[in-house]
């Protein structure tokens, strides 16, 4: 088997494993063929975890594969790698530049409002990096949210965004994914992941201030993170949650229906043997 059917394979085998226990299916895929560890690890969206950053007066922040090295996840409170890396680490650790680490900051400082709003707490992180040195306006990035406790219901939220700038024409490319788990009580659960991809247009002013360009991006970031995650939600709710709920009603019906079918034929049976 080729390494391109053997990374299929892995894909199709994931999406028929239980998704509460990606991580640890992940793993094993990894251990079995260690080959595959760097494309299944961008390619498969996992929980996000959480750290706490003791610089920033030990406020949390949310960790992936886009703010990792080594075994280290960098702020975007700090702009420092937790655990701290060494000098010599840091030399080839990726950072972004200082025009988008202000565009990275007030990213974050937004997103955190509209968290706030919409989410009503949880937790919400931004990562952005560059693309090409010789087009630096033009960058990609991570906007993560978390909703929920650990231990119970979780809805996690990632978005990631590539902007390719033309003059003040920009192109955006947004790949979302939505991990949730459902936990009641133990008496069921229901989790699952859902990707879509979007690409749209909008402009951002040439004339102005480094400031009011960032302004102009983040907003129709915003704007288009905001949409998205309404059409998700909107699918997640009428459509994916609408035919579980038709099938534990099916499921339910059936099991009763038997149920009566049994009771009449135990009747039937009971009537016989009282007329022997």
């Amino acid at each position: 088997m080729s390494s391109e059917q053997s990374f299929d394979a892995a894909l199709d085998l994931l999406r028929r494993l239980d998704p509460n226990r990606l991580e640890e299916h992940l793993q094993n895929l990894i251990q079995l063929e260690p080959s595959l560890a760097e494309d299944l690890l961008s390619s498969v969206d996992t929980p996000l975890q959480v750290k706490k950053d003791p610089k920033s007066s030990h406020r949390e922040y949310l960790c992936c594969d886009y703010n990792r090295d080594i075994d280290s996840h960098r702020s975007p409170w700090s702009n420092v790698y937790f655990p701290e890396l060494s000098a010599e680490d840091l030399e080839e650790s990726p950072f972004p530049s200082e025009s988008l680490r202000e565009l990275e900051v007030l990213a974050n400082d937004s997103f955190d409002i509209y968290r706030d709003l919409y989410y009503e707490g949880g937790i919400s992180s931004v990562y952005l990096w560059e693309l090409d040195e010789e087009n630096p306006q033009d960058y990609a990035g991570v906007v993560l949210f978390k909703k929920g406790d650990q231990s119970l219901s979780n809805w996690d939220s990632i978005h990631v965004v590539e902007a390719t700038h033309s003059g003040q024409d920009v192109t955006y490319r947004l790949t979302s994914t939505i991990i949730l788990y459902l936990d009641k009580a133990k008496q069921m659960t229901l989790s699952g992941n859902l990707t879509r991809q979007t690409e749209k247009k909008a402009t951002i002013p040439i004339e102005g201030n480094a400031e009011h360009r960032h302004v102009a991006e983040v907003t129709n970031l915003g704007t288009l993170v905001e949409d998205v995650e309404i059409q998700m939600r909107t699918m997640l709710e009428s459509v994916y949650f609408e035919k579980t709920r038709d099938i534990f009603h099916e499921t339910k019906n059936s099991v009763v229906s038997v149920e009566g079918q049994n009771k009449e034929a135990h009747q039937e049976i009971i009537k016989g043997i009282q007329g022997m």
